[in-house]
């Protein structure tokens, strides 16, 4: 029979011999096994058995059927059967294939299933407890940087790996944020170590009011925090790093009366987008991510390209007439072709509506000439 000392193991339920020597067979050279005909003494394998870490079950059980198991496992008083991950044999019967759902099936694939992809589905299974177990066993006390009380790495490795196996499981998008102040160890040297760790708390405070219940908010290294966004498509999480970075260019922040020019930059990292094997991978990408934005001179969001823009991004005119308002007019000189257009209409109606002998021809005129010295520029 197969190698007890093996592992994972994965228990097999079916009353049909064919039909547990088919799985077998698909699983085999991965997995350990073992295999039971009834509901009852799979249960019982399950009790005894410490090594098994996944059930494959038949929904069509003698003594025990596969939905009685199903809330035996998942009402178990014990940790490790609740979170047992159980890959249910879907029959004809849409109600009882719902029913199996409802009742905390982790996955329902057909006995007509290929090798690879249950191998794939299984796989996906095992690393998705493993880290919930993890996360659990964290819950109670997770570890928490001495500054900000925020979790640490580790903990957003976990959140991450969690979000990237549900993505994968439900073919649903993920998002990894990574974020700190430009120039920050410039900071730290010009106005010391308490003024540099308020400002890490006051971006702690402000991430911690805008992000969801859902989201996982903590450290990426001691100076830069990372946010685990699961279920949100790259889009939306790109516009939320730009409202961050556009609160922080405006926020009023003094040091012995003397206003600080601050900018954060954030890099973005999203699954499908760009297609990572691992949550490692998809952490360290949005970690590369905020580096490269932050070489190209800061105040940038990066994600999803392949390289930071050369300069930075136009504002929204709302965020632009709050930089005016804040002091910093010079963020805004660069775009005054760019914004100039969108202001344009509401220009040419005030012109309309009182008169005023605005020189329309000439702005328009001189915002053409800008525009055709910015392309002259980017073409050299």
């Amino acid at each position: 029979m197969e190698d007890p000392a093996q592992s994972p193991r994965i228990l097999i339920v079916d009353e049909s011999r064919m039909a547990r020597a088919a799985l077998i067979k698909r699983v085999r050279d991965r997995y350990g096994f073992r295999e039971e005909v009834n509901g009852e003494a799979a249960w019982q394998a399950l009790v005894l058995d410490h090594s098994i870490q996944l059930v494959i079950c038949s929904l069509t059980l003698p003594l025990l059927e596969g939905d009685g198991l199903l809330v035996r496992v998942r009402a178990s008083r014990l940790a490790r059967l609740r979170q047992m991950p159980v890959l249910v044999i879907a029959g004809d019967n849409q109600e009882a294939n719902q029913r199996a759902r409802e009742l905390g099936a982790s996955d329902l694939v057909s006995r007509s299933i290929d090798g690879n992809e249950l191998l794939s589905r299984i796989a996906t299974l095992i690393d998705l407890a493993q880290v919930e177990s993890e996360l659990a066993r964290q819950a109670t006390n997770p570890a928490q940087h001495p500054l900000t009380g925020l979790p640490t790495r580790q903990h957003i490795e976990l959140q991450a790996a969690s979000a990237l196996t549900q993505s994968l499981r439900h073919d649903a998008p993920a998002s990894i944020l990574v974020m700190g102040f430009d120039r920050f160890d410039a900071l730290r040297i010009e106005h010391g170590d308490d003024l540099a760790g308020k400002l890490q708390q006051r971006l702690a405070s402000i991430l911690a009011q805008k992000v969801r219940k859902e989201d996982t908010l903590g450290h990426y290294s001691d100076g830069e925090l990372a946010v685990v966004s699961p279920g949100t498509p790259y889009p939306a999480c790109e516009a939320f790093a730009n409202r961050l970075r556009e609160a922080f260019a405006v926020a009023h922040i003094a040091v012995h009366g003397q206003r600080l020019t601050l900018s954060v930059s954030v890099g973005v990292a999203n699954t499908p987008v760009d297609r990572a094997v691992s949550a490692t991978s998809l952490l360290a990408l949005a970690g590369e991510r905020l580096k490269t934005a932050r070489q190209a001179g800061g105040n940038r969001v990066l994600a999803c390209v392949d390289q930071a823009q050369a300069r930075a991004p136009v504002p929204r005119l709302g965020h632009a007439i709050d930089l005016i308002r804040a002091g910093h007019a010079d963020a805004v000189v660069p775009h005054l072709a760019q914004l100039g257009r969108e202001i344009l209409p509401f220009l040419e109606l005030l012109e309309r509506e009182w008169k005023l002998g605005l020189p329309l021809a000439g702005i328009r005129e001189r915002m053409l000439e800008r525009e055709r010295e910015s392309e002259d520029t980017r073409q050299a």
